[in-house]
């Protein structure tokens, strides 16, 4: 597990303050984290895609009200990304959480098409089982997996404590392996 924060990082978020193009580096270390987070959340690649971009563009944009003593840079940002999800989710009037369509969309060229295949519902598989957690386990296991945050920083971002996160994490893993055996998803 990465620590959510990067060498230097306070200085970078100065110099982004007078330089936007100081922000590409902060960009540059939390795009992969920001996007599997949206990924658990969003329906479908081209959504998380474009609520990531959007995520961006509101921290750069905002980023002078960033108070450091407050919360670390990756925190605040990670608040904006949930912020864009629910954000989105209102605009959408919670429709559906799931399109199997986005699934079918990763498809690999570098495996055998048998393997992409078994791989593909495997993750369709484990994206429904996901869909059935309620809002907060689905957070939560987005924040731990998609952002790769530890049940600390998940605290900090939720008001939880990290016992409550971690006992939340345990029962949604519990929850998601008795539903993949029923649908006889193996490990």
């Amino acid at each position: 597990m990465t620590d959510l924060t990067m060498p230097n990082e306070q200085t970078l978020v100065q110099q982004a303050q007078t330089d936007p193009a100081a922000f590409a580096r902060l960009y540059d270390h939390y795009l992969r984290r920001v996007y599997n987070y949206m990924r658990y959340r969003l329906p479908d690649a081209q959504t998380a895609d474009d609520l990531t971009a959007q995520v961006f563009h509101r921290a750069l944009e905002g980023l002078n009200s960033y108070d450091p003593q407050k919360a670390p840079f990756g925190a605040w940002l990670f608040g904006i990304a949930n912020y864009v999800v629910k954000d989105q989710y209102r605009r959408q009037q919670r429709l559906s959480w799931l399109s199997l369509d986005s699934v079918r969309q990763r498809f690999s060229l570098t495996v055998p098409p048998e393997e992409a295949a078994i791989q593909s519902e495997r993750e369709a598989s484990v994206l429904r089982a996901v869909a059935r957690l309620n809002d907060r386990e689905r957070e939560i296991v987005a924040l731990k997996f998609g952002g790769s945050l530890n049940n600390r920083q998940i605290a900090e971002l939720t008001g939880l404590t990290p016992s409550n996160v971690g006992i939340i994490l345990y029962r949604s893993m519990k929850q998601l392996k008795a539903t993949l055996e029923t649908q006889g998803v193996s490990k």
